[in-house]
């Protein structure tokens, strides 16, 4: 036993050592980032690497500039990813669930319908999504940022293959014993597949957080504005204050990364989840 627990060990360590280079790829330019936002503006510019001594007025400018509201921007976009996220995890679970539970005339191809949008590339519906909302009055507005992506295809079919590896008689039990298909999806479905719906929801948000076409198309002032723009903006304000800019970046690039490391072992789960039936 002490044996393998070694060679287990042996094994992680040459593990670790064969990523480590491909760990310090993907981390460098982050890094560089994180040096540059705190680096004093006399050596931004003579390529120094590490900071002589830790500047955090970037930051503190990000957030007091009276010519920008960073916390709007990061306000903003908290409240539509978030609104987005629990949408899709609603509407998306719902569909799934019809295709994976219930019988009807149609439902093949209905799925394959809904399948064959995820072809469909987004700046092909762009124009079409923009006029939509501009005849409803919904420019610079919540409703143009949330309403368009409450539901998508790639959540569905997620989800779906998620449900199918429920037993049918599981259902037709409930069914039996007089529980609805709400109830039964409440009570039983979901606290199952609470790990593709983590996945789904954690997708959800880091795509909605990192949208910057559609909401600057969409938004003329910045009380709707997302952080995304806003970086664009610090740019426009101070174009030579690029320490004032990392500090942006990496502001927000919090929460994304935030997600990233705390759900990792769920998003890996839920997205196996969705791929061992078909």
């Amino acid at each position: 036993m002490t044996t393998m627990a070694t060679k287990r060990k042996i094994t992680n360590a040459f593990n670790f050592l064969l990523n480590l280079p491909i760990l310090v790829i993907i981390l460098l330019p982050l890094l560089y980032t994180l040096s540059i936002s705190v680096m004093p503006p006399s050596e931004i510019y003579q390529n120094h690497l590490i900071p002589s001594s830790i500047n955090l007025g970037n930051y503190v400018k990000a957030f007091t500039n009276p010519a920008y509201s960073f916390l709007t921007f990061i306000r903003n976009s908290f409240i539509v990813s978030t609104t987005v996220m629990l949408g899709q995890m609603l509407t998306c679970s719902m569909a799934a669930f019809a295709f994976a539970f219930l019988d009807f005339k149609g439902k093949k191809l209905l799925f394959i319908l809904v399948l064959a949008t995820m072809m469909v590339p987004g700046e092909a519906t762009i124009i079409a999504n923009y006029l939509t909302v501009s005849r409803w009055g919904w420019l610079d507005t919540f409703r143009a940022l949330i309403v368009p992506y409450l539901t998508s295809a790639m959540g569905i079919f997620l989800l779906r293959q998620s449900y199918l590896a429920f037993a049918k008689e599981l259902h037709e039990a409930a069914r039996i014993d007089g529980c609805s298909n709400p109830r039964f999806m409440a009570s039983i479905v979901i606290p199952l597949s609470r790990p593709a719906l983590g996945a789904l929801g954690a997708y959800v948000f880091l795509n909605t957080w990192n949208q910057y076409m559609w909401p600057l198309l969409v938004t003329n002032s910045a009380n709707y504005r997302t952080v995304q723009i806003g970086i664009s903006m610090l740019y426009d304000i101070d174009a030579e204050s690029l320490g004032l800019m990392m500090a942006g970046v990496v502001i927000v690039i919090v929460p994304s990364l935030s997600i990233f490391i705390f759900m990792q072992k769920q998003l890996i789960n839920g997205l196996m989840a969705g791929a061992v039936k078909g």
